[in-house]
């Protein structure tokens, strides 16, 4: 989406690192040096319905700083990064208009993408194609939906991580809607904002990382995450809790596993997220990277001239 106004003197911030890495403090310490506000790039964030899982600010913290994104649409209503893509740069002609510099905090690497780059296009889906897929993924399993992904588009057989269900879903439902591959969809090029980006991505040394995101998932339990999951368990099957957190939840509700190991899954696979971020985040070559930063290093990076 192309912006109406000039804003070449504007800057959009970006604030992205790992989970539990201290974007969230961080970025409303940003925000108030600079007497702006943050809009959330976090894909979980956004719905109403989850708070403790997805580690939203705290209601002193949102307090503190205006936050857009955060706890805005249902976890019933169909969203993904070119709605979020739209409904940001809109966002962001308004704010330019109040002030110099906005702050984009988050660490879902794709919703960054969205605003920062552009995204892909991609048709609006079918329910009747997504339900015969679902349901054949349910009885036949993930190796009858590679077996069609091959035939529908080889390229991205061999480049899509084939342990990732919805991925696989995602693009069988592309090519069977359109009746071309999934991949042909992919070439977009990068597009231009008329706004001035700079990227900061935040890192710690991992044991400490580790650390902080073990700790985070006890404080969860301590707040009521599992009495939060409960409420959403009759909804486990919507594609929004398909998330960390909830998931193993649910599994151990079903009888499948034990509080304990729940606990323990959670913080297992929090960990491989946060790597999975740093892997995407890196790709990056405009990203600068800080490790224990503080908010004298981030507006040193900030106030720098191109």
């Amino acid at each position: 989406m192309k912006m109406a106004t000039n804003l070449k003197n504007k800057q959009l911030i970006v604030i992205a690192g790992p989970t539990a890495v201290g974007k969230t403090a961080l970025s409303i310490s940003i925000a108030k040096s600079l007497n702006t506000e943050i809009i959330s790039a976090d894909s979980r964030q956004i719905y109403k319905e989850l708070q403790i899982g997805t580690a939203v600010p705290s209601p002193e913290e949102l307090e503190t700083v205006k936050h857009h994104f955060i706890r805005t649409i249902s976890i019933h209503d169909t969203y993904n990064a070119g709605k979020y893509e739209e409904d940001v740069n809109l966002l962001l002609e308004k704010l330019f208009k109040k002030y110099d510099q906005v702050v984009l905090c988050g660490g879902s690497g794709l919703y960054i993408d969205a605003v920062c780059k552009g995204i892909d296009y991609f048709p609006e889906m079918d329910p009747a194609i997504r339900n015969k897929i679902q349901k054949q993924f349910d009885t036949e399993g993930i190796e009858s939906l590679l077996e069609d992904l091959l035939k529908y588009d080889p390229e991205s057989f061999n480049k899509i991580d084939l342990d990732n269900p919805k991925r696989i879903q995602k693009a069988l439902e592309i090519s069977i809607l359109t009746g071309k591959p999934y991949s042909s969809f992919l070439t977009s090029p990068v597009k231009k904002r008329n706004y001035r980006i700079r990227k900061i991505a935040l890192d710690l040394n991992r044991e400490k990382l580790y650390d902080r995101i073990n700790s985070r998932v006890i404080r969860m339990f301590e707040t009521g995450l599992k009495e939060e999951a409960e409420k959403l368990y009759p909804l486990r099957k919507i594609n929004a809790l398909n998330t960390v957190g909830y998931k193993e939840l649910f599994d151990h509700f079903d009888g499948k596993i034990s509080l304990e190991d729940a606990i323990r899954k959670i913080q297992s696979n929090t960990r491989k997220y946060a790597r999975k971020q740093l892997t995407w985040f890196r790709k990056d070559i405009e990203t600068r990277w800080l490790k224990d930063s503080t908010l004298e290093d981030v507006m040193k990076i900030i106030e720098e001239t191109e």
